[in-house]
């Protein structure tokens, strides 16, 4: 009898839990559609102001044009006009009678062979149409690489516990004051301050970098996917990272000891880079390029990135890389 209630109970609290899931579902999805129609904004925004600009200097070319024409059309207006009076004296000058033509003949043969050069034929004065036309989608999807940011990991909200505070665009975290409610779901880690990156890894080779900045106890690195997020975890195996508290940085992986590193400079930033098939886990500080510690390990499953955040200085954040778009030129048979 004792068993069944106990297992009633268990029963009543895995349902409470569902309710408190089932309303969590409701609210991410309206909070994740706000945030879709914001960044869809920001990118019509942008293709409406590239739009604006481009039809802009189409119509600064096309007045810049036109007055040209203007200016020669109206000087050959002034030739034309000037050609038509010395025609017409020409002209008046032959009906004179004989003595009168004669005494003027000099100065009317030089007339008629003063004329002026031929016109000038107008190059480069239509709208460079080609100029605005030419791949207009591929240039502005290279432009758009201005306000396109490539984050190469972003953090997953289900695994973050309930103290920690994520950016809108998942790609930073802070220690907050108090505990959130939200939904006790497996993903959802209980005990320690930790969030998983979104994208696991079960081979390959992968870089991040953290920016740290002032924060004062960190853990940045990587945890196997069947590791269980609720309770003490850190002394199962399945975690690789490097520790950082009262000014000293220590590597471990779990559960061997840690292993204190010698750190000359305090750092700002620190990259993470895993190799899953060669087994190899590195950290180093990228601003001056400084091997820190390297974890060796046969990877057997999906391996997640890995923060904790104990303090509230500073928060943990996910550094963009730089994107390029690549034009692939046809290579020679």
């Amino acid at each position: 009898m004792v068993k069944l209630r106990e297992k009633q109970k268990d029963f009543e609290k895995a349902k409470d839990t569902c309710y408190q899931i089932a309303e969590h579902i409701k609210t991410q999805a309206k909070h994740t559609e706000r945030q879709i129609q914001k960044e869809f904004w920001d990118l019509h925004q942008f293709l409406r102001d590239e739009e604006a600009a481009r039809i802009a200097a189409l119509r600064e070319e096309e007045e810049q044009k036109s007055q040209m024409m203007k200016e020669k059309i109206e000087k050959m207006s002034r030739e034309i006009s000037s050609l038509s009076d010395t025609i017409r004296a020409i002209e008046k000058e032959m009906e004179a009678d004989d003595v009168t033509f004669l005494q003027n003949y000099k100065s009317t043969v030089e007339r008629a062979q003063c004329t002026p050069q031929d016109p000038e034929r107008v190059s480069g004065a239509l709208i460079n149409v080609a100029k605005h036309l030419g791949n207009l989608k591929f240039r502005v999807w290279e432009k758009m690489q201005e306000i396109v940011q490539y984050t190469p990991v972003t953090l997953d909200p289900n695994t973050a516990a309930t103290l920690l505070i994520l950016s809108e665009d998942l790609t930073s975290v802070r220690r907050g004051d108090e505990r959130q409610q939200l939904p006790d779901n497996p993903e959802r880690f209980d005990k320690y301050a930790s969030v998983l990156g979104s994208e696991g890894f079960n081979s390959g080779t992968h870089c991040w970098d953290v920016e740290v900045g002032e924060n004062t106890w960190w853990i940045v690195g990587v945890m196997r996917e069947s590791v269980q997020r609720k309770g003490h975890y850190n002394s199962m195996s399945g975690l690789w990272y490097v520790y950082y508290k009262d000014g000293k940085y220590k590597a471990c992986s779990t559960p061997q000891p840690y292993t204190l590193l010698t750190v000359k400079q305090k750092l700002q930033r620190i990259r993470v880079q895993l190799d899953w098939d060669r087994g190899e886990l590195s950290f180093s500080d990228p601003d001056n390029n400084t091997h820190l510690h390297t974890l060796t390990h046969t990877f057997t499953e999906r391996v997640f990135p890995y923060f904790n955040v104990a303090c509230k200085l500073s928060p943990l954040r996910m550094l963009p890389v730089r994107a390029s778009v690549k034009v692939e030129q046809h290579s020679k048979r």
